[in-house]
């Protein structure tokens, strides 16, 4: 062969990545896994984790999917442990994938941040649009969404509930993956429900994030915790090694940004080189990173998280990852 034809050989046309993750197409397995005695996790190999708190008379659940058939998946697998009504369904924040299939819980309250609340007000519609096309597969049927998901309760820095005896503790420990993140804290057990806060093998999402404060004082307070067992927003059940893995990430994401770069593709490029060693395979990383990098580059600029639309998405993928 000479060498004008191993060229043609080698030779591969770059094709534009599909977007985000509308080429996952493969569902996922859940895993069930108890925690501590009545406290389990749903995990899903990088999907969206839920869980729940099983208590004498009542149930407290943690987050609901993206649509109510999506839920009632985690629901039938919950009621195979217990037929105890869901009291309190908690929500860790506001993004379409954790909240709207909440209608299938019935719970008696939904509780989440102020933030989350006050979210969902603003930017709510738009981020449900949003998620259903960077997201098609997790929103089967979704035309089962009666609509957004308003909490009926909202708490601003802390807030105690019991399940008979067992006290779940419900923080805000500071901005983090969104304005109005909230973890769901068992002291006794030390059990952490942390939401997108903590991830395990998957990368964090940081478009409406706050990420220089989210990589230091959010995450110390996690860390503080003293958690033994981390159901994460992504991933298995961890250990307190997932706060710093996160922290890497956005740690390495931030400096690699704030380096200084002329443009956005610039700025992205090095984002890639810098993380994709580290993080390459863990998952929806490309799926996130063009998001990342560019809310980065714009919080290095002192701006304010922006409503993500659909619209931006588009553009910002085919600036970077066309």
């Amino acid at each position: 062969m000479t060498a004008i034809n191993r060229a043609a050989a080698d030779y591969r046309p770059l094709m534009p990545k599909p977007f985000a993750s509308t080429a996952d197409i493969a569902e996922k397995m859940s895993t069930l896994e108890e925690l501590a005695p009545g406290v389990v996790a749903f995990t899903a190999e990088g999907d969206p984790n839920v869980g729940a708190v099983i208590g004498p008379d009542s149930v407290l659940a943690v987050d609901a999917r993206a649509t109510p058939t999506a839920a009632r998946e985690w629901l039938g697998a919950l009621r195979a442990l217990t037929d105890l009504p869901i009291r309190y369904l908690v929500l860790t924040h506001y993004h379409a994938v954790r909240v709207l299939g909440a209608s299938a819980f019935a719970a008696d309250s939904v509780v989440a941040h102020e933030g989350s609340r006050r979210w969902i007000l603003e930017r709510g519609e738009a981020d449900f649009e949003s998620e259903t096309r960077r997201f098609p597969r997790l929103f089967r049927d979704v035309d089962s969404i009666p609509g957004l998901t308003h909490p009926n309760v909202a708490f601003t820095d802390r807030l105690t509930l019991l399940l008979g005896e067992r006290e779940v503790q419900l923080l805000h420990v500071g901005r983090g993956h969104t304005a109005g993140d909230a973890a769901v804290w068992l002291p006794e057990e030390r059990v952490l429900f942390a939401g997108d806060l903590v991830e395990a093998r998957a990368a964090p999402y940081t478009g409406d994030a706050f990420i220089e404060e989210w990589s230091t004082t959010t995450l110390d307070r996690v860390e503080a915790l003293g958690a033994q067992a981390i159901v994460p927003g992504r991933g298995p059940a961890a250990g307190p090694e997932a706060i710093a893995e996160t922290r890497e990430y956005l740690r390495m994401l931030w400096e690699t940004v704030g380096a200084g770069h002329e443009t956005l593709k610039d700025a992205f490029d090095a984002g890639r080189a810098a993380l994709k060693p580290r993080f390459g395979d863990w998952w929806i990383f490309e799926h996130c990173l063009p998001f990342n990098v560019a809310r980065a580059w714009d919080e290095v600029q002192g701006k304010d998280p922006e409503v993500w639309t659909a619209e931006k998405d588009a553009a910002v993928w085919a600036e970077l990852q066309s």
